[in-house]
């Protein structure tokens, strides 16, 4: 939402004008216009705004009452025909403008207008059914179609010596020609978000459509070309930038010309020398690659005056201005939460509320931050990103205050269990219970230890917390890694299942005991030698 409030204060108290306004905001030049528009026009609020006034009134005021609940409402159908045929003809045109002109006119007539995404998500869908070529004149500042190179390069991995592919990513904003390239090692969907950032970021700006081909990054189904399904992230991707993605049709490039031009230019340009390079690192391909491709956008057009650069100075100043951050791609996951109150992910974990005990939780995670939400949606918590493998974040208000003793997994319970098995496990278990700062972050390491009972007996689980106790390495891990010794050298705690696989695999072989291998009795007994060969030789 616009901050009315400060856009109306800025024009009607300061004198600035609306191109002035939206650079300061970072928003739209047609926004700020169609709101001073619509302020100008309204008979009950003038300037200056009583105090108090928050931007829900301002807009109530200008644009009609809040709308009513769902089910009872009749939207009134906007005209895309005239809406397309503006955005075809006239420079500049934004369809932020023709939204706001269509609710401007909807208040008018006393009628209900579309919110702005679904007028948006309508006339994409209008222009599908009823324009199929989807064909515009190059406006400036409209649109900016991407696509991939089909041409693929390899760099040398200096530490492997292996081969890897680097796949090429290629945008265009086709009123001034201008071109954008970067080097890929994956296609995956992070990287896909963050060369179409690069992107923005390189044209100084927001086209109001983005053209894409039908790749599995942007677009999951596209079989009839009337209701794409786009990717997830990408879309967000677009809400996030107040653009418009509109897939281009399967197997038909003139979709999205202006790019595969573009293509065929660097194929049949500067291409054909990189070819000729041997790269060892993405980097260095792309400082390559952004060499050649300045000197493209800097080089005269053959029957035009001037070069892409030239125009693209000018079109600049019609995109819309840069988020003043850029999207950030989220990786999406589900998790239950566990009895100790906590989630995994990506091989940490993170504390959540009490009240979502065994109950399954939604996981977006960027590169600095875990969010975490109920299945409904509803924000619960936020954490930093762990930066360590096992890192345990915990919230003691997450933490029932009687956890530790009516929870379903507590101290006692774990011990109870361990008494069962033996005193030396009884005190491998407290060890562990006492090896972290929120007792509840060693249940899952309790677990793990006290379930080794379902394939080992527990004469060999009491041997192995015996020696982990004796060599003060009382850890999960060293346990985990222990017992298969302590079963072979006991010999009598393999199920028989395991038992007879283990006798199978190893028929006819010698298998080492344990403290054969002892680094200890290999040194001694190698001494002992050394001095008996002597002695030999003395003799």
């Amino acid at each position: 939402m616009l901050d009315y409030k400060d856009i109306i204060i800025k024009h009607n108290g300061l004198n600035m004008s609306g191109r002035e306004i939206a650079k300061q905001l970072g928003v739209s030049k047609s926004g700020v216009n169609g709101v001073l528009s619509a302020f100008k026009d309204c008979k009950t609020l003038g300037f200056p705004l009583p105090d108090g006034i928050t931007n829900y009134a301002i807009a109530d005021h200008i644009y009609g009452p809040q709308q009513p609940p769902r089910g009872e409402i009749e939207f009134a159908v906007p005209d895309f025909e005239d809406v397309c045929k503006a955005m075809s003809s006239r420079k500049n045109m934004t369809l932020i403008y023709l939204w706001n002109r269509y609710a401007q006119d909807c208040k008018a007539e006393g009628r209900q207008p579309y919110q702005y995404r679904q007028f948006c998500k309508l006339y994409g869908r209008w222009c599908t059914e009823n324009k199929e070529s989807m064909h515009f004149t190059v406006v400036s500042g409209q649109k900016m179609e991407v696509d991939f190179a089909g041409k693929t390069f390899q760099m040398v991995d200096h530490l492997t010596g292996e081969l890897l592919d680097i796949v090429v990513f290629v945008a265009i904003l086709p009123f001034s020609q201008y071109i954008y390239a970067e080097g890929m090692s994956t296609t995956k969907e992070p990287q896909w978000i963050a060369v179409n950032n690069h992107a923005l970021q390189y044209f100084g700006g927001v086209p109001a459509i983005v053209v894409c081909d039908n790749c599995k990054q942007a677009v999951i189904a596209n079989k009839d070309w009337i209701a794409p399904e786009l990717n997830k992230d990408y879309a967000e991707w677009a809400e996030y930038n107040h653009t418009v993605i509109l897939p281009a049709k399967v197997r038909k490039p003139k979709y999205k010309s202006s790019v595969e031009n573009a293509v065929g230019i660097l194929e049949k340009g500067f291409f054909h020398d990189m070819e000729d390079c041997e790269y060892f690192s993405l980097e260095q391909f792309n400082d390559d690659l952004w060499t050649h491709l300045e000197k493209l956008n800097n080089a005269p057009f053959s029957k035009k005056d001037h070069c892409r650069s030239y125009y693209w100075e000018a079109e600049r100043e019609d995109l819309m201005e840069l988020p003043a951050a850029p999207y950030e791609y989220m990786e999406r996951r589900v998790a239950k939460v566990s009895s100790d109150y906590h989630i995994r992910f990506d091989n940490a974990y993170y504390s959540v509320g009490r009240e979502y005990l065994h109950k399954e939780v939604l996981i977006r995670a960027s590169v600095s931050t875990v969010k975490i939400y109920a299945k409904e949606g509803k924000f619960i918590c936020q954490w930093p990103r762990a930066t360590s493998r096992s890192q345990w974040s915990t919230d003691p208000n997450h933490l029932p205050p009687d956890y530790k003793d009516f929870s379903e997994w507590n101290g006692t319970y774990f011990t109870k269990r361990a008494m069962t098995i033996g005193p030396n496990t009884v005190e491998a278990i407290r060890c562990i219970l006492a090896s972290r700062k929120f007792e509840v972050q060693t249940y899952r390491m309790c677990q793990g230890i006290l379930s080794f009972t379902k394939k080992y007996s527990k004469a060999i689980l009491e041997e192995t917390c015996k020696q982990a106790l004796a060599y003060g390495k009382v850890t999960y891990t060293f346990i985990k890694n222990r017992i298969p010794a302590v079963a072979e050298a006991l010999d009598n705690g393999v199920p028989d299942s395991a038992g007879s696989l283990y006798a199978e695999r190893n028929k006819g072989a010698y298998v080492m005991d344990a403290e054969a291998v002892n680094i200890d009795n290999l040194l001694s007994r190698s001494q002992h030698l050394a001095r008996s060969k002597r002695k030999d030789g003395e003799q």
